[in-house]
């Protein structure tokens, strides 16, 4: 067929997520194995980078606020050097202590090779056990950067006349932190969370390949081995796709974070 008619009917099958037939794996659609390997993508990287997000965001306020527990003072300085460490290389540095070293946990994989895809309790398990370690090199290195982010936005509104009001009014301390302070703070961070939500695919790239881990960044990498053209472009595709969904989440939710913020036409 002539070209263009070739490009249409491609724009029309990827309207519709068909993105054709595996070249290393025929005759399995890439539809298929997406749908197979993107939910262990999200499930533990999504959870991961959203766990991160709190607990950095937490910690930084708190440094700002000046009232932060101790530990979370001398942590600090801690995950913020882990911030400069790449996923990977944390990952292989885990790796190596507390799977090879000490073996407590598994080395590689989304599960144990003795055990079936089911509905059980200890399969779940045997699940959470594998993702510790991809999880944990994610949290590690992500919790500084997030820290740093929020104590920078604390330190800037508690200079603002609307704190400075809710002191003179003799509101609790927790108030002002909570409603006042980190619900200002927290908004620069929610738009960064939604742009490394939307990077959670493609960055999940090497990390799953540190732990062989059945995910998207398998998948891919596979697909470059192997020169499945057709593979390569439900990932980029799925990644897109990721990245505008996530946005759009966060332009909905930005009313509920700030009442400032609205989408109706006056």
């Amino acid at each position: 067929r002539p070209l263009w008619r070739q490009y249409v009917s491609y724009l029309g099958d990827t309207a519709r997520l068909d993105f054709g037939q595996s070249i290393s794996f025929f005759p399995t659609k890439v539809t298929r194995m997406l749908r197979d390997a993107i939910p262990w993508t999200v499930g533990l990287l999504a959870t991961a980078t959203v766990m991160s997000f709190m607990l950095g965001s937490l910690s930084g306020a708190l440094l700002a606020w000046g009232k932060a527990p101790r530990f979370v003072q001398a942590l600090f300085p801690v995950f913020f050097t882990f911030s400069a460490v790449p996923f990977y290389l944390m990952g292989v540095i885990l790796l190596y202590l507390f799977a090879f070293q000490t073996d407590w946990l598994p080395l590689f994989g989304g599960y144990g090779t003795n055990k079936i895809p089911e509905f059980t309790l200890s399969f779940w398990i045997d699940v959470i056990r594998h993702a510790i370690l991809p999880a944990a090199s994610i949290v590690l290195t992500q919790i500084g950067f997030w820290a740093l982010g929020m104590r920078s936005m604390m330190v800037t509104m508690q200079g603002e006349d609307y704190m400075h009001q809710a002191e003179a009014k003799g509101l609790r301390g927790s108030r002002i932190f909570f409603r006042y302070a980190m619900r200002n703070a927290i908004l620069p961070q929610t738009t960064a969370l939604a742009v490394t939500l939307g990077h959670v695919i493609s960055g999940a790239i090497l990390v799953e390949i540190v732990f062989s881990y059945p995910g998207v960044g398998t998948l891919l990498l596979n697909a470059v081995q192997g020169f499945d053209y057709f593979v390569l472009q439900g990932v980029i595709f799925t990644i897109i796709l990721t990245v505008a969904l996530a946005m759009l989440i966060i332009d909905l939710v930005y009313p509920l974070l700030d009442p400032r913020i609205n989408y109706r036409s006056d």
